[in-house]
């Protein structure tokens, strides 16, 4: 009995320690937010100085004040000037699009996650409920190796041959300069939040300078090695933590659904049908609150979906089953409430338990549509998934 049980530890921890699980799982997650993130700032766009800016009713003077208490990290409190709020804002839509893109993704999953605090810790009165999820899932992208596939450091990669060392400019230049921002930002103590926060952000600037400079000049050496195993320990762990946080929103949501009375009587889609602000499409929304039958079922399966839904992750079908309810739930959501950018970042958190086989085949759909539109020759198919992926295919389903 010993002996089984030791090599089924020992192959865990190899898995654990070799391989970074989920490829594609954090890739969907990192392209999803990033999306979401990238659409909400260009729709915002014409309002962008009223919800974040100068031009607000949450002004400056009122933003410093609660910073002062909270302690929330906003680099948008180093100055009041209306041109660097326009940098800030410039800088988190480029880093949503280049983390959408995968350029340089540990970097720029960095810059992502300064721009999504900076914006929402400076107005947190404004969001629908997504914005929290993209608060949380930015900051635990930074921990994953979300680049895997699906990126332009991935297709990077693949195009640089075995021992290629070529020179490196853009990284180091981009290291350089975020490492001087934040190095005025420590020293003219602006970059709020708690003294962790500052340390956090300095680990990561040493990180991204140690693994660059290892790869350059000593890409075949044990701490190279030892770099990987931490990131994949580190990665695997977050993919853990964004899986966790995806079964506690819905658990909590789902059991306080369960205490309230309008949950209860199956009454309570009703009402935010019947409301002006909620009704994009009035029509849609009076025939199907007219219907007592429909609300009750919508109203009765949301609460037995969200509660259900952590205890079937052992099982791989009916765990699917439930996944592709709650992600059609969020599109109903996004057309009959008009909460688009709410229900698209709970589809890219719900993501993360995509099955890997179908992720590999929409990856292969996007491809062939990509190349067909473009006129390429047809790619060939994949090769046979890694023992790595296979072991991902286990954990995520």
């Amino acid at each position: 009995m010993t002996r089984p049980l030791d090599r089924r530890l020992a192959g865990a921890v190899q898995r654990v320690t070799a391989t970074a699980l989920g490829p594609y799982q954090s890739a969907i997650v990192r392209i999803g937010f990033s999306l979401t993130w990238v659409l909400f700032l260009l729709r915002e766009f014409p309002h962008r100085r009223e919800l974040y800016g100068p031009d607000g009713p949450w002004g400056w003077d009122m933003a410093r004040q609660l910073i002062a208490e909270n302690h929330a990290f906003t680099v948008l409190m180093w100055s009041d000037s209306a041109v660097w709020f326009e940098c800030v804002y410039a800088v988190a839509l480029l880093a949503g699009v280049l983390l959408l893109l995968g350029w340089r993704t540990r970097t720029t999953s960095v810059v992502f996650m300064v721009g999504v605090l900076s914006l929402q810790n400076r107005s947190i009165f404004m969001g629908d409920g997504g914005d929290n999820v993209i608060h949380l899932m930015a900051i635990y992208l930074v921990f994953t190796r979300c680049g895997r596939v699906w990126s332009l450091d991935a297709r990077r990669a693949r195009r640089k041959a075995p021992g290629d060392r070529p020179a490196d400019r853009r990284g180091p230049a981009l290291w350089t300069a975020l490492g001087l921002l934040l190095l005025v930002g420590t020293l003219t103590h602006r970059t709020g939040g708690e003294w962790w926060l500052a340390l956090l952000l300095w680990a990561l600037w040493a990180c991204q300078g140690a693994w660059w400079a290892v790869n350059r000049w000593a890409p075949g050496s044990e701490l190279r090695t030892l770099l990987d195993v931490l990131a994949n320990l580190v990665h695997n762990a977050a993919l853990v933590v964004i899986m966790a946080e995806v079964c506690l929103i819905y658990a909590t949501a789902g059991w306080y659904k369960i205490q309230g009375s309008r949950w209860q009587d199956g009454s309570a889609l009703y009402y935010p049908l019947k409301l002006d602000y909620f009704t994009p499409w009035p029509a849609l929304s009076d025939l199907l609150a007219d219907s007592g039958l429909i609300v009750m079922v919508l109203s009765y399966g949301t609460v037995m979906v969200q509660v259900a839904f952590p205890f079937t992750l052992f099982n791989r079908k009916v765990k699917n089953v439930l996944l592709a309810a709650m992600m059609l739930e969020h599109a109903g959501i996004a057309l009959l409430l008009g909460l688009p950018f709410f229900s698209l970042a709970m589809i890219a958190a719900d993501a993360v338990f995509l099955p890997t086989s179908f992720l590999r085949r929409l990856g292969g759909w996007v491809a062939g549509a990509r190349d067909r539109a473009l006129r390429r020759p047809l790619r060939i198919p994949e090769q046979r998934a890694t023992p790595g992926e296979q072991a991902a295919r286990t954990l995520v389903g």
